[in-house]
């Protein structure tokens, strides 16, 4: 599975930015979708994620700014960033899991937020 990243850039404290990753191939299958973060100098960490059966969970950090969906008809998965704040700043991954327990990334997207 090849994962391509988009949406990234560099927004003002309080913005928004919508990350999309698309799939090579159908995602409804895939068991677990996810989006980690990696600031310079840190470990890389999980934002949000959700399954095949839409169950979602989040960082408690970006609870009730991020949401995380996915759309099986057209391969993909969203990151909805909103009252971004400059702790945001990192480059984000896309991550999917296989039924398999299989695992692959996306290329990585910058966020910065900053004024």
């Amino acid at each position: 599975v090849q994962l391509q990243a988009s949406g990234g850039g560099l927004v003002q404290p309080g913005g928004s930015l919508r990350l999309s990753c698309v799939a090579s191939r159908s995602i409804f299958s895939i068991a677990g979708l996810a989006w980690y973060r990696q600031a310079p100098g840190k470990q890389r960490e999980l934002v949000a994620g959700i399954t095949s059966g839409m169950k979602t969970n989040y960082k408690d950090s970006v609870k009730g700014r991020f949401t995380i969906s996915r759309d099986n008809g057209k391969n993909a998965v969203y990151l909805q960033m909103n009252s971004l704040k400059p702790e945001d700043t990192a480059v984000y991954y896309c991550n999917a899991v296989l039924s398999d327990w299989s695992e692959y990334w996306g290329q990585g997207t910058q966020v910065t937020v900053s004024s």
